[in-house]
């Protein structure tokens, strides 16, 4: 069985061509879409400056040789930012799933700081 598109342009299902929207829809995703930019942008911005610090916090640890990974602190974290998440109307599972996967490349390079701050003789 095929299927075709003839005829169904503009239909729930099948919107059709992009053209035969409406110009005020139109407007419309291009002025949500744009702060999904903006805000992706700012994301990415508020990520490099966590990864500055916690780069700080790597050489630090390795410094007073302290282990790469705290993870009495990132059970702490992770339960802090899922209530931040469940007050901000988010899936915790979801920030949760973020932040541990932010925290993995975070001692990745605690790690790898210290590896070239104390390297094994």
């Amino acid at each position: 069985m095929t299927t075709s598109n003839t005829g169904n342009a503009g239909t729930p299902g099948n919107p059709g061509n992009a053209s035969d929207v409406a110009p005020a829809v139109r407007a419309e995703l291009a002025r949500l879409r744009e702060s999904i930019d903006n805000i992706d942008a700012a994301v990415v911005h508020m990520l490099a400056e966590r990864f500055k610090c916690t780069q700080q916090v790597g050489h630090l640890k390795a410094a007073h040789q302290l282990p790469p990974a705290d993870p009495s602190r990132e059970a702490q974290q992770i339960a802090r930012l899922r209530t931040l998440a469940e007050n901000a109307n988010l899936d915790p599972a979801f920030a949760e799933k973020l932040l541990t996967f932010i925290i993995a490349e975070v001692i990745r390079h605690h790690e790898r700081i210290a590896e070239n701050t104390n390297p094994r003789e």
